[in-house]
């Protein structure tokens, strides 16, 4: 039992490390080497929009998508069998807007479905697939374009979420995760060389690759995470381009954001569970750290409610004293820990203010982001597995419609 307590305290602190210095290698190394201004070729992009339910954004979403800053791409959006005004939008739309097209499809078959009938229908070899409720910034498709034009081997490129909703406190503390947590592990991931998964919101592929795998899938919950995995098992490599931004809506409900997360976990493990056997090739190898990794996460999990249940027993009952957890109360090595998630915040802010400026205005809120996101992480994990693991296989996973923060 103490090795387990143990690893309850020392697996977050060795991850902020790691973090840490992998973030600061890709940051002084390889951050910033695409050169936008020479890219010699420009050739066309298609733009995919799947949607569902989407009539209070989709209008402003495509209006940007207007003001792209590359001279050849069409804007495809996918209607995944809407019960509200988004087919009348989207139609109204199309008739003014000569590169739109409208796919139609009228039953909800989930985003895996719609992205990959966006894909058979589009003209380019180049995908830039966005959420229907994002804003993609207006250089974000030639910093996707040049990854494609010098690395063949090249599948797919995340792109660079930043949280636009900001009225509450969960709203933002969540621009801490995006800048501490998930552009540093993307960092670091892309330093090992394999990426967990590229951003659901926005992300860029090339059809060549996405044909090689069967598309995306329709019976896993998070289909981003999925064909991350799909590509890179055949062998293709995924970047991390942090320029290419696009700002999102979050949620801003714990309801919400619940849901969010417990979705995120439970298409992390069905992940584990289904390509469990393709990694034990040996060919395979550079993408076991990634495995294993989300493995000692899940293990963390059920350790950390472990301790906490011991805790509490220990109140009513002798233990033995092997077994016995005197506090779960943060003491000197809850301080250690605690400065060294801290100085991760503010490395993570200091890399990304590149990005978005002011940021430092919100530090009193962001400051207490870590300690939420091992809690609800630990929380979601040890529901999420189960789901995943007797979940049954076929299962068609379609559109939850998103807690985004708008009243």
């Amino acid at each position: 039992m103490p090795i387990i307590y143990n690893f309850v305290f020392y697996y977050p602190l060795l991850m902020s490390f790691f973090l840490i210095f992998g973030g600061l290698i890709y940051h002084f190394f390889r951050e910033g080497k695409s050169d936008i201004e020479n890219l010699g070729d420009y050739p066309m992009v298609s733009i995919l929009l799947p949607c569902h339910n989407e009539e209070s954004c989709i209008a402003e979403t495509i209006q940007y998508l207007l003001r792209i800053d590359y001279p050849d791409y069409e804007i495809i959006a996918i209607d995944d069998g809407s019960k509200d005004k988004t087919p009348q939008i989207l139609e109204k739309l199309s008739t003014r807007i000569p590169q739109l097209r409208v796919i139609r499809l009228t039953s909800n078959r989930g985003k895996g479905t719609a992205l990959t009938m966006g894909a058979l229908s589009a003209r380019a070899e180049y995908l830039v697939c966005i959420d229907a409720d994002a804003i993609l910034d207006k250089k974000a498709v030639k910093y996707f374009i040049w990854h494609f034009l010098k690395f063949p081997r090249v599948g797919a490129i995340t792109g660079n979420p930043r949280v636009r909703n900001r009225t509450s406190l969960l709203g933002k503390i969540q621009v801490g995760e995006f800048s501490s947590i998930v552009g540093m592990i993307k960092r670091t991931q892309r330093v090992l060389g394999k990426i967990f998964t590229v951003s659901g919101v926005v992300a860029a592929f090339r059809k060549r690759a996405l044909l090689s795998v069967g598309f995306w899938s329709n019976d896993m919950v998070t289909e981003d995470i999925d064909v991350s995995w799909k590509l890179q098992l055949r062998f293709w490599n995924i970047h991390y381009e942090p320029r290419a931004l696009c700002w999102i809506l979050m949620p801003e409900t714990f309801q919400g954001f619940w849901r969010q997360r417990l979705r995120w976990a439970q298409g992390g493990s069905e992940v584990l569970k289904k390509y469990r056997k393709a990694i034990l090739d040996w060919r395979q190898r550079r993408i076991w750290p990634i495995y294993l990794e989300y493995c000692l996460s899940i293990f963390w999990a059920y350790a950390f409610w472990l301790t906490v249940f011991m805790f509490l027993l220990g109140r009513f009952f002798d233990l033995p004293a092997n077994m016995v957890v005197r506090s779960i109360l943060p003491g000197w090595t809850g301080v250690i820990l605690a400065m060294i998630c801290l100085t991760q915040l503010i490395i993570g802010l200091l890399v990304d203010s590149q990005f978005e400026k002011g940021m430092y205005k919100l530090f009193f809120w962001l400051i207490w982001y870590p300690m939420i996101y091992w809690l609800v992480n630990a929380l979601v994990t040890i529901i999420a597995f189960p789901l995943a693991l007797f979940k049954r296989k076929g299962t068609l996973a379609v559109w939850e419609h998103p807690d985004r923060g708008l009243a």
